[in-house]
């Protein structure tokens, strides 16, 4: 099933730690910040998540050669569907990004990288910057969230619950979430997180990365959750199903 081979993956990324160094210096301010944005197709990056990359584009290869001669930061933005007529151009992205950091990268001796993203922050492309370089410059803002109203931690643990759930429907080990599932993280964080690894629908995954409300992101994560243990659970073999 491609959503278990695509859990797996996620999961097994994250399990590492995310570094405990503090977010990129640009990202606490207001004003706008000038960042090169690299757009994919049904891709969404969130905060507090590592994004593994191999960039085998010429334009992107210069991006981060670029990049890491100076912050390391980038933007990464999904593209709007209908994207492949202009992909070689400038095709329309969404107006909402995620931020972050390169904490590894590898270049390869053909030129290209792979490079490990660490997620610190959601902003709004303001507008993008005429630019003479390959890639694109965009002015972005941060965008932070809104705190739960209330105690969170039902909210959080019915995520759990769920998670713990679709892992038994699709026949992987219980603890495969547990690192992004553990005690002590702020609730937006687990949002994100489970978000990233887990729900598939990449116009949800956009949803969600848009939700600022952390409240609404939680009930928005655990509603998806549930749909997607039926939906395993409804495609089961009945044949294979226990007696």
């Amino acid at each position: 099933m491609v959503l278990a081979r695509s859990l797996l993956r996620a999961a097994s990324a994250r399990r590492r730690r995310v570094p405990t160094a503090s977010p990129p210096g640009g990202l606490l301010g207001v004003a706008p910040l000038v960042l090169p944005v690299f757009p994919l197709p049904e891709l969404t990056f969130f905060p507090h998540t590592l994004l593994p990359l191999h960039v085998f584009e010429a334009r992107y290869r210069a991006m981060v050669t670029d990049a890491l001669s100076r912050d390391k930061q980038l933007a990464l933005v999904g593209l709007k569907p209908g994207y492949e007529a202009t992909y070689a151009g400038r095709p329309p992205v969404y107006a909402v990004a995620g931020v972050g950091e390169i904490v590894r990268w590898e270049r390869l001796p053909t030129g290209r990288y792979n490079i490990l993203l660490r997620g610190a922050a959601r902003a709004r492309i303001e507008r993008e910057i005429p630019a003479d370089t390959l890639y694109r410059l965009v002015a972005l803002r941060r965008l932070d969230e809104v705190p739960p109203t209330g105690d969170a931690r039902p909210r959080v643990e019915r995520i759990r619950v769920l998670c713990r759930r679709l892992l038994v429907a699709l026949g992987r080990p219980r603890q495969l979430l547990d690192e992004m599932l553990r005690d002590g993280q702020p609730p937006g964080a687990v949002a994100d997180q489970v978000a990233s690894a887990v729900i598939p629908a990449p116009a949800l995954r956009q949803e969600l990365l848009e939700t600022l409300d952390v409240d609404r992101r939680l009930e928005r994560v655990a509603a998806a959750l549930e749909e997607l243990v039926r939906h395993i659970r409804g495609a089961r073999d009945p044949g294979d199903r226990p007696r």
